[in-house]
């Protein structure tokens, strides 16, 4: 499963993950400043999860029914930058198999999934 991690996430989130074995492309080394409507183009052209902290692509996919494989929301701007990589780390560890076609919204102490529009 291949990923791409928007320009708001995290140098760490993103490490964290390679770390683990998984697949990141980071628009902030290969595209920065592109839209987002770009950034879901690449998503989709890659077969990637969004991961990101803007709450725009929900009204991108939902409300605009523009299509992405999944999205992760990352709303923990509590915690330090190293805490939101060990919840993303584990979140997508614990999830995996949910990932594709779902929403997966990270808060301190609570992940609420909802399927994505098809």
């Amino acid at each position: 499963m291949r990923f791409i991690a928007d320009e708001n996430v995290s140098r760490l989130v993103i490490e964290r993950l390679r770390a683990g074995g998984l697949d990141v492309v980071s628009i902030s080394e290969t595209r920065p400043g592109i839209s987002d409507r770009d950034v879901l183009e690449a998503a989709n052209a890659e077969s990637c999860i969004l991961i990101t902290e803007d709450r725009d692509f929900g009204e991108l996919v939902i409300r605009q029914n523009l299509a992405v494989r999944g999205i992760i929301l990352l709303e923990l701007d509590r915690l330090s930058n190293a805490g939101e990589a060990d919840v993303v780390a584990s979140a997508v560890s614990a999830h995996i198999d949910k990932l594709a076609g779902n929403l997966l919204v990270l808060e301190p102490g609570r992940i609420r999934i909802r399927p994505l529009p098809r």
